[in-house]
């Protein structure tokens, strides 16, 4: 069916975590499916790696070349911001909640591009609204981890 090992070897995904040691693990799963997951300390990594197949969407796009409909916003209005109760794995959801460190995150973004990110992040709850505008400010990032540590977040 697959392998699985654990160990220290992988690519990371956020440059920035290179400081800590790396705790792997490695899926390799049918269809040509890998998954790579960085277990830090209060949080995972994780790279999918797979073929285009028909009809795929989720978090990570849907695999037609363009990074425009990719977005959070775009992705949120194709699929949900949730996966639907039908379709969930898990026996049971996990809590979202807004963090203080995101809070102070947030009231650390830049104003020119906090306003900037307004008209992109006005739909959904409260919570949707705050997480647009904090991968706004700094999505894309790989120093994000680095400069949160660095003010003591």
């Amino acid at each position: 069916l697959g392998s699985i090992t654990y160990n220290s070897d992988g690519k990371l995904v956020d440059p920035a975590t290179s400081v800590w040691a790396k705790h792997v693990v490695t899926m390799s799963l049918p269809m040509g499916v890998q998954v790579t997951v960085f277990r830090w300390g209060n949080y995972l990594d994780l790279r999918i790696r797979m073929p285009a197949l028909p009809g795929i969407d989720g978090s990570c796009g849907n695999f037609n070349g363009d990074p425009a409909d990719d977005t959070t916003e775009a992705i949120m209005a194709r699929i949900g911001a949730r996966v639907p109760h039908g379709e969930n794995l898990f026996n049971t959801r996990a809590v979202l909640e807004w963090t203080d460190t995101e809070e102070k995150l947030l009231n650390l973004c830049p104003r020119d591009k906090y306003a900037r990110a307004q008209p992109n992040c006005r739909d959904g709850s409260d919570l949707q609204i705050k997480a647009c505008l904090l991968n706004e400010c700094y999505g894309s990032n790989e120093h994000t981890l680095k400069m949160a540590k660095g003010l003591g977040l």
